[in-house]
Order: C-alpha cells, then sequence, then structure tokens
C-alpha cells in the first residue's frame, strides 16, 4: 500500500498512573498538567506531544491524525492555535476507553487505504526507527533492544523488564508478542531480547483486524491482539525493525524531570 507519510497518535489515555501523586519538584503548569492527566500536554518548554510531532515529522510523518476523547478539548484547543511549516494536525474521536485496538479503530476515515504510523502520545521515539519504519513494505514494528532501553532512556529496568517481549523469526518478521513474560518465556526467546512500545506501520487490514477481535481480561479491545489477528488469521506479515535507540517515557510525575532532562536542548519545528 502507499505510504503517504500518515500517523496516527493514540492520545485518548486516561491518565491514571499521571494523576497520582508522585515528584515534588514540578513546576506550577507541569503540576496542573500532571493532575489534569493529559500527558500530551505536559509542558517540556512546550507540550510534550511537540517533541512527539517534531520527530515523526523528521522521518517524513508529517499528516498527524490525534485520537483523542470527546473531553479532550484542551488538546484540540492547543493543535487547532498553532501556525504550522511542515506538519498537518487533524483529530479522530474514540469516544470510550475501550482499549488500544478501539482507539486504532477510530482513525480508519483518516488512514484510508494507506500505510501509517501509529504511536503512543506518551513516548518519545528516536527520529532513526520512525525513518526506518517509513522504508518498510508492508506492516512492521520497531523493535528496541531491552539492554539499550535500560542504559538510555528514563524508564527503571523493573518496569522495562514488565514489558512486552518480541520474537523475531530468522527472515527479520515478528512471529509474536508475548505481554507480561514469565521467566521461562523469557529463557524461550534468543537473545538480545527486544521490547515493544507500540510503534506500528500498520496497513489496512488491521481495521478489519481490530473489528474482528474480543475483548481481553481487561474488557478492553488490545492493540497487540488485532496484531495477532492480522498474523494467524488475516496472513500478514510484520518487519521488525530492531533499534538499539532508546525511547522516552512519559507515564507517571516521576518521569517529567528526567525526561525534560533528556529532552534539553532538542529542536521542535511543526
Amino acid at each position: 500500500m502507499a505510504c503517504d507519510g500518515k500517523v496516527v497518535v493514540l492520545a485518548r489515555g486516561l491518565g491514571t498512573r499521571m494523576r497520582k501523586q508522585g515528584a515534588s519538584s514540578l513546576s506550577q503548569q507541569q503540576s496542573a498538567m500532571a493532575d489534569s492527566g493529559v500527558k500530551a500536554l505536559v509542558p517540556i518548554d512546550r507540550p510534550f506531544l511537540d517533541y512527539v510531532l517534531s520527530a515523526a515529522a523528521d522521518a517524513g510523518w508529517t499528516d498527524a491524525c490525534l485520537v483523542i476523547g470527546p473531553e479532550h478539548q484542551a488538546i484540540r484547543d492547543y493543535y487547532d492555535s498553532l501556525t504550522y511549516k511542515r506538519i498537518k494536525v487533524s483529530y479522530a474521536i474514540q469516544e470510550k476507553p475501550l482499549g488500544t485496538a478501539n482507539a486504532v479503530a477510530a482513525a480508519e476515515e483518516f488512514a484510508g487505504d494507506d500505510d501509517f504510523l501509529c504511536i503512543n502520545s506518551d513516548n518519545y521515539y528516536p527520529t532513526s526507527v520512525l525513518a526506518e519504519l517509513y522504508k518498510v513494505k508492508g506492516m512492521g514494528l520497531a523493535a528496541f533492544e531491552g539492554q539499550a532501553m535500560i542504559d538510555g532512556s528514563n524508564i527503571p529496568a523493573d518496569r522495562i523488564s514488565k514489558f512486552a517481549i518480541i520474537r523475531i523469526n530468522p527472515d527479520g518478521t515478528m512471529a509474536e508478542i508475548i505481554e507480561k513474560p514469565t521467566d521461562e518465556q523469557l529463557a524461550g526467546v534468543p537473545k538480545p531480547h527486544y521490547v515493544s512500545m507500540n510503534c506500528w506501520r500498520f496497513g489496512p487490514a488491521i481495521f478489519k483486524a481490530c473489528r474482528a477481535i474480543k475483548p481481553s481480561v481487561r474488557n478492553e479491545f488490545e492493540v497487540t491482539d488485532a496484531v495477532a489477528y492480522a498474523i494467524n488469521q488475516l496472513g500478514q506479515t510484520f518487519t521488525a525493525a530492531r533499534t538499539q535507540s532508546p525511547v522516552l517515557d512519559m507515564s507517571c510525575r516521576d518521569d517529567i524531570g528526567p525526561v525534560a532532562q533528556k529532552l534539553r536542548g532538542t529542536k521542535v519545528e511543526l
């Protein structure tokens, strides 16, 4: 399928962890936005999502659709107020927080028949791997080396150890994603271990998969279940773009300071 530089940004999260009390060294503006749970707008000189969108644009993904909830007028107001030099921003509404696959499905009209990048609004991804996904033929995902994440990201090792592990076939395609892997499962995956940070290149087939799956034990429609359906039922393959570059994570208040430090001096151009 064609790739017209479309990027779907999942910004519908409830921000439950961000609203919990944590770091006390936040600015008044940072604390207020953390209280609201809108992680995308947490200010680091400017809203965190600006950095995410700028990095995506550096890699060629310049037509952005923000998947938000009906209550996220603040996100719409902010991005409607900007003047853009190199990106476009539109919105898709996920009416209820029914999971990541449901959020992806909300962007079907935006994506049309094109391939698109799909990322989280609370993760800052390295431009290098986003550029690699731009060049991938068909669907794919970024596979982040676990030890490199521990060494270079702001995410504690104990958090990274709970991330989904990607098992990769000899031909470089993804075999499966193992959520919350046990020690036994980890032992069965060749090292180095690669983790998923929800950074995907999707095509139109993903929407059929999102509609076909059933809710998980959390009663949510999970994008990893949709990917498994696309592989096992629709015959789709996903190229694993392996990287040693780290991801920054803005999940909770304690992340704000370390992320701000690592992004200091980063140029943003929208």
